[in-house]
Protein backbone atom coordinates (compact mmCIF):
# COMPACT_ATOMS: atom_id res chain seq x y z
CA UNK A 1 0.00 0.00 0.00
CA UNK A 2 2.96 2.31 0.58
CA UNK A 3 3.67 2.68 -3.10
CA UNK A 4 0.02 3.32 -3.93
CA UNK A 5 -0.60 5.74 -1.09
CA UNK A 6 2.56 7.83 -1.32
CA UNK A 7 2.37 11.05 -3.28
CA UNK A 8 4.98 13.79 -3.18
CA UNK A 9 4.80 17.48 -3.89
CA UNK A 10 7.71 17.30 -6.32
CA UNK A 11 6.27 14.48 -8.42
CA UNK A 12 2.90 16.22 -8.67
CA UNK A 13 4.43 19.51 -9.75
CA UNK A 14 6.92 18.01 -12.18
CA UNK A 15 4.37 15.83 -13.94
CA UNK A 16 3.36 17.19 -17.29
CA UNK A 17 -0.11 15.78 -17.01
CA UNK A 18 -1.87 13.49 -14.56
CA UNK A 19 -5.22 11.77 -14.43
CA UNK A 20 -7.55 11.15 -11.48
CA UNK A 21 -9.79 8.35 -12.76
CA UNK A 22 -11.30 10.68 -15.30
CA UNK A 23 -8.47 11.60 -17.61
CA UNK A 24 -8.58 15.23 -16.35
CA UNK A 25 -5.37 17.17 -16.91
CA UNK A 26 -3.81 18.86 -13.93
CA UNK A 27 -1.73 21.27 -16.03
CA UNK A 28 1.89 21.72 -16.95
CA UNK A 29 4.76 22.38 -14.58
CA UNK A 30 7.70 24.61 -15.29
CA UNK A 31 10.01 21.63 -15.15
CA UNK A 32 9.13 20.29 -18.63
CA UNK A 33 9.65 16.56 -18.89
CA UNK A 34 7.27 13.80 -19.88
CA UNK A 35 4.14 12.60 -18.17
CA UNK A 36 6.08 10.02 -16.21
CA UNK A 37 8.72 12.40 -14.88
CA UNK A 38 9.24 12.50 -11.14
CA UNK A 39 12.13 14.97 -11.00
CA UNK A 40 12.27 16.57 -7.57
CA UNK A 41 11.64 20.33 -7.79
CA UNK A 42 12.18 20.95 -4.10
CA UNK A 43 15.04 22.67 -2.40
CA UNK A 44 15.64 24.33 0.96
CA UNK A 45 14.03 27.76 1.12
CA UNK A 46 13.12 29.91 4.08
CA UNK A 47 10.00 31.06 2.20
CA UNK A 48 9.09 27.58 1.08
CA UNK A 49 6.20 25.43 2.17
CA UNK A 50 6.92 22.31 4.24
CA UNK A 51 5.00 19.12 3.66
CA UNK A 52 5.03 15.40 4.39
CA UNK A 53 6.76 13.55 1.58
CA UNK A 54 6.00 9.96 0.69
CA UNK A 55 9.37 8.53 1.70
CA UNK A 56 8.39 7.27 5.13
CA UNK A 57 7.49 10.57 6.70
CA UNK A 58 10.57 12.67 5.79
CA UNK A 59 9.81 16.40 5.98
CA UNK A 60 10.98 18.43 2.97
CA UNK A 61 10.87 22.10 2.07
CA UNK A 62 9.37 23.02 -1.29
CA UNK A 63 9.75 26.36 -3.03
CA UNK A 64 6.70 25.70 -5.19
CA UNK A 65 4.01 26.46 -2.61
CA UNK A 66 1.98 28.54 -5.04
CA UNK A 67 1.87 25.66 -7.48
CA UNK A 68 0.55 23.42 -4.72
CA UNK A 69 -2.26 25.88 -4.10
CA UNK A 70 -2.99 25.97 -7.85
CA UNK A 71 -3.09 22.19 -7.83
CA UNK A 72 -5.54 22.24 -4.94
CA UNK A 73 -7.85 24.57 -6.82
CA UNK A 74 -7.75 22.44 -9.96
CA UNK A 75 -8.33 19.16 -8.16
CA UNK A 76 -11.44 20.66 -6.52
CA UNK A 77 -13.31 20.24 -9.75
CA UNK A 78 -12.44 16.55 -10.16
CA UNK A 79 -15.04 13.87 -9.41
CA UNK A 80 -14.97 10.09 -9.20
CA UNK A 81 -16.38 9.06 -12.59
CA UNK A 82 -15.76 6.37 -15.13
CA UNK A 83 -12.78 7.13 -17.43
CA UNK A 84 -13.63 9.41 -20.35
CA UNK A 85 -12.27 8.41 -23.77
CA UNK A 86 -10.75 11.39 -25.58
CA UNK A 87 -10.17 10.95 -29.33
CA UNK A 88 -7.41 13.18 -30.72
CA UNK A 89 -6.73 13.78 -34.40
CA UNK A 90 -3.35 12.15 -35.10
CA UNK A 91 -1.38 12.88 -38.25
CA UNK A 92 -0.72 9.81 -40.44
CA UNK A 93 2.50 8.10 -39.47
CA UNK A 94 2.84 9.97 -36.18
CA UNK A 95 3.84 7.99 -33.10
CA UNK A 96 0.96 7.31 -30.70
CA UNK A 97 1.82 7.71 -27.02
CA UNK A 98 -0.22 5.53 -24.70
CA UNK A 99 -1.89 7.26 -21.76
CA UNK A 100 -0.32 6.50 -18.41
CA UNK A 101 -2.18 4.81 -15.59
CA UNK A 102 -4.72 6.90 -13.69
CA UNK A 103 -4.18 7.67 -10.01
CA UNK A 104 -6.87 6.14 -7.82
CA UNK A 105 -7.45 6.55 -4.10
CA UNK A 106 -6.28 3.45 -2.20
CA UNK A 107 -8.53 1.70 0.29
CA UNK A 108 -9.28 3.60 3.48
CA UNK A 109 -6.61 3.69 6.20
CA UNK A 110 -6.96 1.80 9.44
CA UNK A 111 -6.98 3.39 12.89
CA UNK A 112 -6.42 1.80 16.26
CA UNK A 113 -9.71 1.06 18.01
CA UNK A 114 -10.36 -0.78 21.28
CA UNK A 115 -12.26 -4.03 21.51
CA UNK A 116 -16.03 -3.81 21.83
CA UNK A 117 -15.77 -5.01 25.43
CA UNK A 118 -13.04 -2.52 26.38
CA UNK A 119 -13.88 -0.11 29.20
CA UNK A 120 -13.20 3.56 28.50
CA UNK A 121 -11.55 5.76 31.10
CA UNK A 122 -14.35 7.84 32.63
CA UNK A 123 -13.68 11.43 33.62
CA UNK A 124 -15.57 14.49 34.83
CA UNK A 125 -15.35 17.87 33.06
CA UNK A 126 -14.10 19.47 36.26
CA UNK A 127 -11.22 16.98 36.47
CA UNK A 128 -9.22 19.32 34.22
CA UNK A 129 -9.50 23.09 34.60
CA UNK A 130 -7.42 25.32 32.36
CA UNK A 131 -6.35 28.93 32.77
CA UNK A 132 -7.71 31.40 30.23
CA UNK A 133 -5.88 30.93 26.93
CA UNK A 134 -3.91 27.91 28.15
CA UNK A 135 -3.41 24.87 25.91
CA UNK A 136 -3.71 21.37 27.28
CA UNK A 137 -0.89 18.84 27.15
CA UNK A 138 -0.89 16.40 24.21
CA UNK A 139 0.57 12.98 24.98
CA UNK A 140 1.92 11.92 21.58
CA UNK A 141 3.15 8.60 20.25
CA UNK A 142 6.28 8.25 18.11
CA UNK A 143 5.41 8.82 14.45
CA UNK A 144 5.81 5.69 12.31
CA UNK A 145 6.15 5.14 8.56
CA UNK A 146 2.55 3.93 8.36
CA UNK A 147 1.41 7.20 9.98
CA UNK A 148 3.04 9.11 7.12
CA UNK A 149 1.36 6.84 4.57
CA UNK A 150 -1.97 7.37 6.28
CA UNK A 151 -1.48 11.13 6.22
CA UNK A 152 -0.76 10.94 2.49
CA UNK A 153 -4.09 9.13 2.07
CA UNK A 154 -5.95 11.91 3.86
CA UNK A 155 -4.22 14.59 1.80
CA UNK A 156 -5.27 12.92 -1.44
CA UNK A 157 -8.76 12.19 -0.10
CA UNK A 158 -9.25 15.85 0.81
CA UNK A 159 -7.96 17.07 -2.56
CA UNK A 160 -10.45 14.82 -4.36
CA UNK A 161 -13.32 15.07 -1.87
CA UNK A 162 -16.80 15.26 -3.41
CA UNK A 163 -18.29 18.16 -1.48
CA UNK A 164 -18.90 21.00 -3.94
CA UNK A 165 -21.97 19.36 -5.46
CA UNK A 166 -23.80 20.51 -2.32
CA UNK A 167 -21.44 22.81 -0.41
CA UNK A 168 -20.08 26.25 -1.23
CA UNK A 169 -16.57 27.54 -0.76
CA UNK A 170 -17.45 29.63 2.26
CA UNK A 171 -16.00 33.16 2.45
CA UNK A 172 -13.22 34.21 4.80
CA UNK A 173 -14.29 37.50 6.41
CA UNK A 174 -11.93 39.86 8.19
CA UNK A 175 -13.28 41.14 11.53
CA UNK A 176 -11.99 44.73 11.97
CA UNK A 177 -13.75 45.56 15.26
CA UNK A 178 -12.72 42.35 17.00
CA UNK A 179 -9.21 42.59 15.58
CA UNK A 180 -8.79 46.06 17.04
CA UNK A 181 -10.08 44.87 20.41
CA UNK A 182 -7.86 41.77 20.57
CA UNK A 183 -4.75 43.01 18.77
CA UNK A 184 -4.57 40.17 16.23
CA UNK A 185 -5.87 40.05 12.66
CA UNK A 186 -8.92 37.84 13.18
CA UNK A 187 -10.81 36.26 10.26
CA UNK A 188 -14.05 34.25 10.33
CA UNK A 189 -14.32 31.17 8.12
CA UNK A 190 -18.05 31.43 7.44
CA UNK A 191 -19.28 27.84 7.50
CA UNK A 192 -22.50 29.22 8.96
CA UNK A 193 -23.33 30.33 5.39
CA UNK A 194 -23.55 26.78 4.01
CA UNK A 195 -26.96 25.67 2.63
CA UNK A 196 -27.80 23.92 5.93
CA UNK A 197 -26.06 26.63 8.04
CA UNK A 198 -23.30 24.24 9.09
CA UNK A 199 -20.15 22.53 7.78
CA UNK A 200 -21.64 19.08 8.43
CA UNK A 201 -22.93 18.56 4.88
CA UNK A 202 -19.33 18.37 3.60
CA UNK A 203 -18.51 15.13 5.41
CA UNK A 204 -21.98 13.60 5.05
CA UNK A 205 -22.04 14.04 1.28
CA UNK A 206 -18.45 12.90 0.80
CA UNK A 207 -19.26 9.70 2.70
CA UNK A 208 -22.54 9.00 0.94
CA UNK A 209 -21.37 9.74 -2.62
CA UNK A 210 -18.85 6.89 -2.27
CA UNK A 211 -21.62 4.32 -1.67
CA UNK A 212 -22.39 1.78 -4.35
CA UNK A 213 -25.65 2.05 -6.32
CA UNK A 214 -26.92 -1.01 -4.42
CA UNK A 215 -26.20 0.62 -1.04
CA UNK A 216 -27.87 3.86 -2.12
CA UNK A 217 -30.93 1.90 -3.21
CA UNK A 218 -31.21 0.37 0.27
CA UNK A 219 -31.02 3.84 1.85
CA UNK A 220 -29.11 5.43 4.71
CA UNK A 221 -29.80 6.12 8.36
CA UNK A 222 -28.20 8.35 10.99
CA UNK A 223 -28.77 9.53 14.54
CA UNK A 224 -28.49 13.24 15.24
CA UNK A 225 -30.25 16.07 17.00
CA UNK A 226 -28.99 18.86 14.80
CA UNK A 227 -26.59 19.78 12.03
CA UNK A 228 -25.49 16.28 10.97
CA UNK A 229 -29.14 15.34 10.45
CA UNK A 230 -29.64 18.21 8.00
CA UNK A 231 -26.37 17.38 6.22
CA UNK A 232 -27.41 13.75 5.67
CA UNK A 233 -30.90 14.80 4.58
CA UNK A 234 -29.54 17.24 1.98
CA UNK A 235 -27.01 14.69 0.71
CA UNK A 236 -29.75 12.06 0.39
CA UNK A 237 -31.90 14.51 -1.56
CA UNK A 238 -29.03 15.25 -3.94
CA UNK A 239 -28.24 11.55 -4.43
CA UNK A 240 -31.93 10.60 -4.62
CA UNK A 241 -31.74 7.96 -1.91
CA UNK A 242 -34.05 7.28 1.04
CA UNK A 243 -32.86 8.64 4.39
CA UNK A 244 -34.12 7.93 7.89
CA UNK A 245 -33.02 10.44 10.54
CA UNK A 246 -33.45 9.31 14.15
CA UNK A 247 -33.66 12.21 16.60
CA UNK A 248 -34.21 12.36 20.39
CA UNK A 249 -37.76 13.13 21.49
CA UNK A 250 -36.45 16.34 23.10
CA UNK A 251 -35.29 17.79 19.75
CA UNK A 252 -36.76 21.29 19.15
CA UNK A 253 -39.53 21.36 16.56
CA UNK A 254 -37.62 23.85 14.38
CA UNK A 255 -34.85 21.29 13.78
CA UNK A 256 -37.29 18.45 13.13
CA UNK A 257 -39.16 20.57 10.59
CA UNK A 258 -35.91 21.57 8.87
CA UNK A 259 -34.96 17.92 8.32
CA UNK A 260 -38.43 16.98 7.08
CA UNK A 261 -38.36 19.90 4.66
CA UNK A 262 -35.35 18.28 2.97
CA UNK A 263 -37.38 15.14 2.28
CA UNK A 264 -35.99 12.79 4.94
CA UNK A 265 -38.06 10.56 7.22
CA UNK A 266 -37.76 11.66 10.85
CA UNK A 267 -38.16 9.18 13.70
CA UNK A 268 -38.25 10.57 17.25
CA UNK A 269 -36.81 7.97 19.60
CA UNK A 270 -34.95 8.05 22.91
CA UNK A 271 -34.60 10.56 25.72
CA UNK A 272 -30.88 11.11 25.03
CA UNK A 273 -28.40 10.66 22.20
CA UNK A 274 -27.10 7.28 23.38
CA UNK A 275 -30.60 5.78 23.26
CA UNK A 276 -31.23 7.41 19.88
CA UNK A 277 -28.02 6.02 18.39
CA UNK A 278 -28.71 2.52 19.73
CA UNK A 279 -32.11 2.50 18.01
CA UNK A 280 -30.63 3.82 14.76
CA UNK A 281 -27.94 1.13 14.63
CA UNK A 282 -30.45 -1.63 15.40
CA UNK A 283 -32.76 -0.42 12.63
CA UNK A 284 -29.76 -0.14 10.31
CA UNK A 285 -29.05 -3.87 10.75
CA UNK A 286 -32.70 -4.79 10.41
CA UNK A 287 -33.29 -2.86 7.16
CA UNK A 288 -29.77 -3.31 5.70
CA UNK A 289 -29.26 0.43 5.43
CA UNK A 290 -25.92 2.23 5.61
CA UNK A 291 -25.26 4.05 8.87
CA UNK A 292 -23.71 7.48 8.34
CA UNK A 293 -21.75 8.39 11.50
CA UNK A 294 -21.53 12.06 12.52
CA UNK A 295 -17.73 12.23 12.75
CA UNK A 296 -15.86 8.95 13.28
CA UNK A 297 -15.17 7.94 9.67
CA UNK A 298 -12.18 8.64 7.34
CA UNK A 299 -14.32 9.84 4.43
CA UNK A 300 -16.27 12.18 6.68
CA UNK A 301 -12.98 13.51 8.07
CA UNK A 302 -11.76 14.06 4.50
CA UNK A 303 -14.92 15.96 3.63
CA UNK A 304 -14.52 18.26 6.63
CA UNK A 305 -10.84 18.71 5.75
CA UNK A 306 -11.82 20.73 2.68
CA UNK A 307 -12.42 23.61 5.11
CA UNK A 308 -8.69 23.65 5.86
CA UNK A 309 -7.86 23.44 2.17
CA UNK A 310 -9.92 26.58 1.52
CA UNK A 311 -8.41 28.48 4.46
CA UNK A 312 -4.83 27.91 3.28
CA UNK A 313 -5.71 29.04 -0.23
CA UNK A 314 -7.76 32.06 0.89
CA UNK A 315 -5.22 33.29 3.46
CA UNK A 316 -1.68 32.06 2.65
CA UNK A 317 -0.31 34.09 5.56
CA UNK A 318 -2.43 32.37 8.20
CA UNK A 319 -0.59 31.61 11.45
CA UNK A 320 -3.20 29.96 13.68
CA UNK A 321 -6.50 28.22 12.95
CA UNK A 322 -8.99 27.83 15.81
CA UNK A 323 -11.44 24.97 15.40
CA UNK A 324 -14.48 23.99 17.54
CA UNK A 325 -14.20 20.43 18.83
CA UNK A 326 -16.99 17.98 19.58
CA UNK A 327 -16.37 14.50 18.22
CA UNK A 328 -13.26 15.79 16.44
CA UNK A 329 -14.11 15.24 12.77
CA UNK A 330 -13.66 18.88 11.72
CA UNK A 331 -10.35 19.49 13.49
CA UNK A 332 -8.97 16.11 12.39
CA UNK A 333 -9.69 16.90 8.74
CA UNK A 334 -8.34 20.45 8.93
CA UNK A 335 -5.17 19.30 10.71
CA UNK A 336 -4.60 16.47 8.22
CA UNK A 337 -4.51 18.93 5.33
CA UNK A 338 -2.86 21.94 6.97
CA UNK A 339 -0.05 19.96 8.61
CA UNK A 340 0.69 18.24 5.30
CA UNK A 341 0.93 21.48 3.32
CA UNK A 342 1.80 24.09 5.98
CA UNK A 343 3.13 22.41 9.15
CA UNK A 344 4.21 25.83 10.44
CA UNK A 345 0.55 26.82 10.91
CA UNK A 346 -0.85 26.05 14.37
CA UNK A 347 -4.14 24.15 14.59
CA UNK A 348 -5.79 24.68 17.97
CA UNK A 349 -9.00 23.04 19.16
CA UNK A 350 -11.52 24.81 21.37
CA UNK A 351 -14.05 23.07 23.66
CA UNK A 352 -16.56 24.30 26.26
CA UNK A 353 -15.38 23.80 29.84
CA UNK A 354 -18.27 21.43 30.48
CA UNK A 355 -17.62 19.27 27.39
CA UNK A 356 -13.83 18.81 27.30
CA UNK A 357 -13.62 15.19 26.15
CA UNK A 358 -10.87 15.76 23.56
CA UNK A 359 -8.78 17.85 25.96
CA UNK A 360 -8.75 15.07 28.55
CA UNK A 361 -8.29 12.32 25.97
CA UNK A 362 -5.16 13.98 24.55
CA UNK A 363 -3.81 14.51 28.07
CA UNK A 364 -4.24 10.85 29.05
CA UNK A 365 -3.16 9.50 25.65
CA UNK A 366 -6.37 7.51 25.19
CA UNK A 367 -10.02 8.15 24.34
CA UNK A 368 -11.83 9.18 27.54
CA UNK A 369 -15.57 9.31 28.18
CA UNK A 370 -17.25 12.12 30.13
CA UNK A 371 -19.70 10.92 32.78
CA UNK A 372 -21.65 14.16 32.29
CA UNK A 373 -21.62 16.90 29.70
CA UNK A 374 -22.80 20.52 29.60
CA UNK A 375 -25.31 20.83 26.77
CA UNK A 376 -25.31 24.61 26.34
CA UNK A 377 -23.20 24.39 23.16
CA UNK A 378 -25.14 21.34 22.00
CA UNK A 379 -23.34 21.09 18.66
CA UNK A 380 -20.09 20.13 20.45
CA UNK A 381 -21.57 18.51 23.56
CA UNK A 382 -20.07 15.06 22.97
CA UNK A 383 -19.22 12.53 25.67
CA UNK A 384 -16.22 11.05 23.85
CA UNK A 385 -14.28 11.81 20.65
CA UNK A 386 -14.12 9.36 17.76
CA UNK A 387 -11.25 6.85 17.55
CA UNK A 388 -10.31 7.96 14.01
CA UNK A 389 -10.32 11.61 15.04
CA UNK A 390 -8.39 11.04 18.25
CA UNK A 391 -5.61 9.26 16.33
CA UNK A 392 -5.20 12.20 13.94
CA UNK A 393 -5.48 14.87 16.64
CA UNK A 394 -2.91 13.13 18.83
CA UNK A 395 -0.49 13.16 15.91
CA UNK A 396 -1.17 16.58 14.41
CA UNK A 397 -3.03 19.10 16.62
CA UNK A 398 -0.99 21.69 18.54
CA UNK A 399 -3.31 21.64 21.54
CA UNK A 400 -6.85 22.06 22.86
CA UNK A 401 -8.15 24.84 25.10
CA UNK A 402 -11.47 25.47 26.83
CA UNK A 403 -13.83 28.46 27.11
CA UNK A 404 -16.61 29.32 29.55
CA UNK A 405 -20.29 29.69 28.69
CA UNK A 406 -20.20 33.47 29.16
CA UNK A 407 -17.19 33.70 26.81
CA UNK A 408 -19.15 31.80 24.16
CA UNK A 409 -22.08 34.21 24.56
CA UNK A 410 -19.74 37.19 24.27
CA UNK A 411 -18.32 35.70 21.06
CA UNK A 412 -21.85 35.39 19.62
CA UNK A 413 -22.32 39.10 20.31
CA UNK A 414 -18.92 39.93 18.74
CA UNK A 415 -19.84 38.15 15.51
CA UNK A 416 -23.23 39.88 15.48
CA UNK A 417 -21.56 43.26 15.86
CA UNK A 418 -19.25 42.44 12.93
CA UNK A 419 -21.68 41.11 10.34
CA UNK A 420 -25.17 40.96 11.91
CA UNK A 421 -25.15 37.15 11.86
CA UNK A 422 -26.29 35.12 14.87
CA UNK A 423 -24.24 31.99 15.48
CA UNK A 424 -25.33 29.01 17.53
CA UNK A 425 -23.22 28.49 20.70
CA UNK A 426 -21.12 25.72 19.10
CA UNK A 427 -20.52 27.96 16.08
CA UNK A 428 -18.99 30.68 18.28
CA UNK A 429 -16.72 28.43 20.36
CA UNK A 430 -13.70 28.96 18.10
CA UNK A 431 -14.19 32.74 18.15
CA UNK A 432 -14.18 32.70 21.95
CA UNK A 433 -11.02 30.62 21.92
CA UNK A 434 -9.28 32.93 19.46
CA UNK A 435 -10.04 35.96 21.65
CA UNK A 436 -8.76 34.31 24.83
CA UNK A 437 -5.62 32.82 23.27
CA UNK A 438 -4.56 35.94 21.36
CA UNK A 439 -4.97 38.14 24.43
CA UNK A 440 -3.10 35.72 26.70
CA UNK A 441 -0.16 35.21 24.31
CA UNK A 442 0.02 38.60 22.60
CA UNK A 443 -0.67 37.27 19.11
CA UNK A 444 -0.67 39.97 16.42
CA UNK A 445 -0.64 37.97 13.16
CA UNK A 446 -3.35 36.42 11.00
CA UNK A 447 -5.63 33.98 12.78
CA UNK A 448 -8.75 32.20 11.57
CA UNK A 449 -11.74 31.09 13.67
CA UNK A 450 -14.12 28.58 12.13
CA UNK A 451 -17.70 29.80 12.63
CA UNK A 452 -19.10 26.32 12.26
CA UNK A 453 -22.87 26.79 12.48
CA UNK A 454 -25.84 29.12 12.85
CA UNK A 455 -28.75 26.84 13.76
CA UNK A 456 -29.67 28.80 16.86
CA UNK A 457 -32.75 28.00 18.94
CA UNK A 458 -34.68 31.26 19.25
CA UNK A 459 -35.59 30.67 22.90
CA UNK A 460 -31.89 30.58 23.80
CA UNK A 461 -31.24 34.14 22.64
CA UNK A 462 -32.38 35.63 25.96
CA UNK A 463 -29.82 33.60 27.90
CA UNK A 464 -27.12 34.54 25.41
CA UNK A 465 -27.89 38.25 25.69
CA UNK A 466 -27.84 38.11 29.48
CA UNK A 467 -24.46 36.37 29.64
CA UNK A 468 -22.76 38.17 26.74
CA UNK A 469 -21.75 41.29 28.64
CA UNK A 470 -20.46 39.20 31.52
CA UNK A 471 -18.30 37.20 29.14
CA UNK A 472 -16.83 40.36 27.61
CA UNK A 473 -16.24 41.74 31.13
CA UNK A 474 -18.42 44.80 30.54
CA UNK A 475 -21.05 43.80 33.08
CA UNK A 476 -20.88 42.21 36.52
CA UNK A 477 -23.53 40.75 38.80
CA UNK A 478 -22.94 41.40 42.51
CA UNK A 479 -24.62 40.68 45.83
CA UNK A 480 -24.38 43.11 48.74
CA UNK A 481 -25.80 43.09 52.28
CA UNK A 482 -27.00 46.47 53.56
CA UNK A 483 -28.63 47.50 56.87
CA UNK A 484 -32.44 47.62 56.81
CA UNK A 485 -32.47 51.26 57.99
CA UNK A 486 -33.46 54.62 56.52
CA UNK A 487 -30.80 56.13 54.28
CA UNK A 488 -28.79 52.90 53.87
CA UNK A 489 -29.76 52.48 50.23
CA UNK A 490 -28.61 56.01 49.37
CA UNK A 491 -25.33 55.32 51.10
CA UNK A 492 -25.03 52.03 49.16
CA UNK A 493 -25.45 53.81 45.79
CA UNK A 494 -22.83 56.40 46.71
CA UNK A 495 -20.36 53.66 47.63
CA UNK A 496 -20.87 51.77 44.36
CA UNK A 497 -20.14 54.99 42.50
CA UNK A 498 -22.20 57.64 40.76
CA UNK A 499 -20.36 56.89 37.49
CA UNK A 500 -21.56 53.25 37.52
CA UNK A 501 -24.67 52.34 35.55
CA UNK A 502 -27.04 49.83 37.19
CA UNK A 503 -28.45 47.46 34.56
CA UNK A 504 -30.43 45.23 36.95
CA UNK A 505 -31.54 45.57 40.55
CA UNK A 506 -33.40 43.20 42.87
CA UNK A 507 -34.34 44.06 46.43
CA UNK A 508 -36.91 42.51 48.71
CA UNK A 509 -38.15 44.08 51.95
CA UNK A 510 -37.80 41.82 54.97
CA UNK A 511 -38.30 42.09 58.71
CA UNK A 512 -34.68 41.28 59.52
CA UNK A 513 -32.03 43.85 60.39
CA UNK A 514 -30.23 43.31 57.07
CA UNK A 515 -31.31 43.16 53.42
CA UNK A 516 -29.71 41.35 50.46
CA UNK A 517 -29.40 43.36 47.26
CA UNK A 518 -28.73 41.52 43.97
CA UNK A 519 -27.71 43.88 41.17
CA UNK A 520 -25.83 44.11 37.88
CA UNK A 521 -23.63 47.03 36.86
CA UNK A 522 -21.96 47.92 33.58
CA UNK A 523 -18.26 48.69 33.67
CA UNK A 524 -15.50 49.60 31.25
CA UNK A 525 -13.31 46.76 32.48
CA UNK A 526 -11.99 44.84 35.49
CA UNK A 527 -10.20 47.92 36.85
CA UNK A 528 -13.39 49.97 37.23
CA UNK A 529 -15.20 47.01 38.76
CA UNK A 530 -12.38 46.43 41.26
CA UNK A 531 -12.54 50.09 42.29
CA UNK A 532 -16.30 49.85 42.98
CA UNK A 533 -15.92 46.62 44.95
CA UNK A 534 -13.10 48.16 47.01
CA UNK A 535 -15.33 51.09 47.99
CA UNK A 536 -17.98 48.65 49.18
Amino acid sequence: MAAAASISCGSLLAAKTASFSGGGKLGRSKGGGGGGSSREECRTSRKGSRYFNGDGGRRTTCNAANSVFDLVGMVKSLRWRAPVVVRDVVAPGAAVVAQGPSVSLPSMPTHASPAATAVRREVLPEDMKMREGELGVVKRNVMRAEDSERLNWYLRAILTANVYDVAIESPLDFAPRLSELVGAKIHFKREDLQPVKSFKLRGAYNRMVQLSPEALARGVICSSAGNHAQGVALAAKKLQCDAVIVMPVTTPAIKVDAVRALGATVVLKGENYDATQAYAKARCEEEQRTFVPPFDDPLIVAGQGTVGMEVVRQLPGVEIIFVPVGGGGLIAGIAAYVKSIRPDVKVIGVEPEGANAMLQSLYHGEVCRLTKVDGFADGVAVRQPGDVNFDLCQQLVDGVMTVRTDQICAAIKDVFNENRSILEPAGAVAVAGAKAYCKAHGVTGNVVAITSGANMNFDRLRVVSQLADSGSKTEATLLSIIPETNGSFKRFVELVGTDVNFTEFKYRISDSAEAAVLYSVSCSGPAQLATSVARL
